[in-house]
């Protein structure tokens, strides 16, 4: 505890005085104020050259000095007063607490270390005991006491230091260290003594370690520091990371029979030491410097290799490629109906799917494959060393099987199917930017083309990207300049010529090109999502025209609308669908959607819960392109289906003999044993027209009865009760 009194008188019945330097002004001024109330007389320096003016101006009796200030340090501040105010005593107040720091300033003669932040009694304290202490020394051999003062201090650290603290003879033997290596590594220090420090360093860096205390230019002001792995006791493998810190001890100024052993915690005592060194642990360090390393480099969901490493890995992998004339495949893939699960199971399902997919994945690849995690869900695959593109291609085969089978998501069945783009290097590309873009555009093909495949990148590919790019600016602005138009094709009874439904069908009327059919831009909305928006105006359009043909008089006129996988996959398909249906006060039973067997395939269990939802607000579903699909007598029967609609292919071939005119029988027979309304596209002749006719079937629709019109000509072909061929 410090005195009661404020008044702390020094030798000679003076009031003691004290230099205080640092180089933060808040810090300092906190310091000297609390030494003069207890009554010092304290002069403040701001910084080291301030506190070297000082002294050489002023006599002090203590100096309280930081460590680290710019330019003048507080080394150079202590050695200043050796050479000016040999017995003004020194008490370090730093924040600097390495340990090579503190044994640089004992030896230097400092009284006694304080780190920042300190407690002010403790300080004053110390500071009283200091000038106590310096006190006595003017009555004693004042340089010997400075020593024992140090030699306890110092001791004091070795035995309490977080750190293993040890000396070396000059052959490199232990003949001390402190008992901190028995809790860090499990030695005890009695058992290493005498041993060579090898003897605990890892195999990895025995030649390393052993080198370091050979170089050049080692000192106590330029310490030899490093990091290496020790081994604990009794393993092999080096399990804990550690900063070696170590120097050549001064026989001059350190005698060789100090730290003795009765004083010292630990083994030996240090007779005959040459280096003096301290091991800090730093595998916390390490590790964490490891797991950002890794956060940095990998995608934490699916531990696989991101972006950043994968470029890495394909830039390496191109340079041997080049070095060696091999080839190498950089394949993009992009997950088949993904969004829709994540968007109707949840987040968290898809992250799960992702893991589960990326398992499953990873059976597939050879050593020294590189699958990442591109980002959402598209990955990245790097095939290095390969032979040809059937090397490449039975890698992709491999992927697309390893996903067909479903994957359980807790009480969830769901299905997901994969597209690849494949580049082969350096046919499809000579740089990392070039093969992963090129692969990115071959996999936007096979998406096109109907998904789950895998398709080689070629240069015709680039020129329509290239189009691409320019027709999806043009068909963004489409949107928002209104340029799509709604035409009909008018649906006709075969036995009566009359209209008894209008198919509306999308036309793009470019500023430029002219008008463009769905074929020309469909697919792209679909692939850059825009195929909502677009068909939300195409719906709104057609429920106002048929909805007022239908309140004029055409009351049984059915409107069919195509809807795209991405919509009925949807999990808002069935709300949004009536929304939009019902702002236009358009009876749902006139409504009637058109969709394909592939979309109800893909997920059986939840399509065929929305398509019942529909037909039980009276809407009609008919499947599109009957016969091109899987043709299953099973989910015709299980769901609520009205319609069929043959596909135009098959209508083509109707001539004597031929094969498709079979196929159109068998669909034909079967939606009348199914109590199914049938409806064949594409009907251009006569004698196609006579043909359906003899079968039964009693709609259709083509060219027959003209091509797809505007609204203004459709209104003016149900003002005739009859639909003539020449009305179109």
């Amino acid at each position: 505890m410090a005195p009661e009194h404020t008044d702390q008188p020094f030798s000679h019945g003076l009031t003691a005085r004290i230099l205080v330097a640092d180089d933060e002004p808040r810090l300092l001024n906190t310091l000297a104020s609390l030494l003069r109330s207890r009554g010092y007389d304290v002069a403040e320096a701001h910084g080291g050259r301030k506190a070297c003016e000082l002294i050489d101006q002023q006599t002090f009796d203590l100096a309280l000095l930081d460590l680290r200030m710019p330019e003048v340090t507080g080394f150079d501040v202590m050695a200043h007063l050796a050479i000016g105010q040999p017995d003004c005593g020194v008490i370090v107040v730093s924040g600097e607490s390495s340990f090579s720091a503190v044994s640089r300033a004992l030896r230097r003669g400092a009284l006694d270390y304080i780190r920042k932040p300190f407690d002010p009694e403790e300080l004053l304290a110390t500071v009283e005991s200091v000038i106590g202490k310096k006190s006595l020394l003017e009555a004693h051999e004042h340089i010997q006491m400075r020593l024992e003062k140090s030699e306890a201090l110092h001791r004091y650290i070795v035995n309490s230091s977080p750190d293993i603290v040890f000396m070396l003879d000059q052959d490199g033997h232990f003949c001390f260290v402190n008992s901190k290596v028995e809790s860090l590594l499990g030695y005890k220090p009695a058992e290493l003594c005498g041993q060579h420090f090898r003897h605990i360093l890892d195999d990895r860096d025995v030649t390393r370690g052993t080198l370091a205390l050979k170089g050049p230019n080692i000192t106590a002001d330029n310490p030899r520091t490093l990091e290496v792995r020790l081994k604990t006791r009794g393993s092999r493998r080096a399990t804990r990371h550690f900063e070696i810190t170590a120097f050549p001890i001064d026989p001059q100024t350190w005698p060789q029979t100090w730290p003795h052993s009765g004083n010292t915690q630990g083994g030996g005592s240090g007779n005959g030491a040459t280096y003096y060194g301290t091991a800090r642990d730093v595998t916390e360090r390490k590790e964490a410097e490891a797991f950002i390393n890794f956060q940095a480099y990998h995608d934490l969901l699916t531990r696989l290799p991101n972006r950043a490493l994968f470029k890495d890995r394909l830039e390496l992998a191109i340079t041997h490629a080049n070095r060696g004339g091999q080839k190498l495949a950089v394949m993009f893939l992009d997950l088949d109906r993904f969004k829709v699960i994540n968007d109707t199971l949840g987040h968290a399902m898809g992250d799960r799917l992702l893991q589960a997919v990326t398992h499953r994945l990873e059976k597939c690849l050879r050593k020294g494959d590189t699958l990442s995690r591109f980002g959402g869900d598209e990955f990245t695959l790097l095939l290095p060393s390969i032979h040809n593109h059937e090397d490449a291609r039975q890698i992709a085969k491999k992927l697309i099987d390893a996903l067909r089978a479903p994957f359980q998501l807790g009480d969830h069945e769901v299905f997901v199917g994969v597209s690849i783009g494949i580049a082969i290097f350096p046919e499809a590309g000579e740089t990392m930017d070039q093969l992963i873009q090129n692969a990115d555009i071959a996999m936007y093909h096979v998406k096109g083309k109907g998904k789950d495949g895998y398709r080689f990148y070629s240069d015709s590919m680039s020129i329509d990207t290239a189009n691409r790019l320019n027709l999806e600016r043009d068909l963004r602005q489409a949107l928002e300049r209104d340029e799509l138009r709604v035409f009909y094709q008018p649906q006709v009874c075969s036995t009566t010529n009359r209209v008894v439904g209008l198919e509306a069908l999308v036309r793009w009327q470019h500023p430029e090109r002219g008008l463009l059919y769905p074929r020309d831009f469909l697919p792209l909305a679909e692939e850059t999502k825009l195929i909502g928006q677009l068909s939300e105006r195409v719906l709104d359009q057609a429920c106002q025209d048929v909805g007022r043909w239908i309140q004029e008089g055409h009351t049984h006129l059915r409107l069919a609308v195509n809807l795209s996988p991405i919509q009925v996959e949807h999990p808002r398909f069935v709300e949004t669908l009536m929304q939009q249906v019902k702002a236009h006060n358009f009876p749902a039973g006139n409504l009637e959607i058109e969709i394909t067997e592939n979309v109800i395939m893909n997920d059986l269990e939840q399509i065929s819960q929305k398509l019942r939802e529909l037909a039980a607000l009276g809407v009609r579903i008919a499947i599109d392109d009957f016969g091109t699909g899987y043709s299953s007598l099973n989910y015709l029967h299980r769901l609520p289906i009205h319609t069929l609609k043959v596909d135009q292919s098959f209508v083509k071939a109707i001539r004597s003999g031929d094969d498709g005119a079979c196929i159109v029988n068998a669909i034909v027979a079967m939606a009348h044993g199914l109590k199914l309304e049938i409806v064949a596209e594409g009907v251009e002749t006569d004698e196609q027209l006579d043909y359906l006719r003899s079968l039964g079937c009693h709609q259709v629709q083509g060219f027959f009865y003209g091509p797809a019109r505007p609204a203004a000509e459709i209104s003016r072909t149900l003002g005739s009760t009859r639909a003539k061929a020449a009305s179109f």
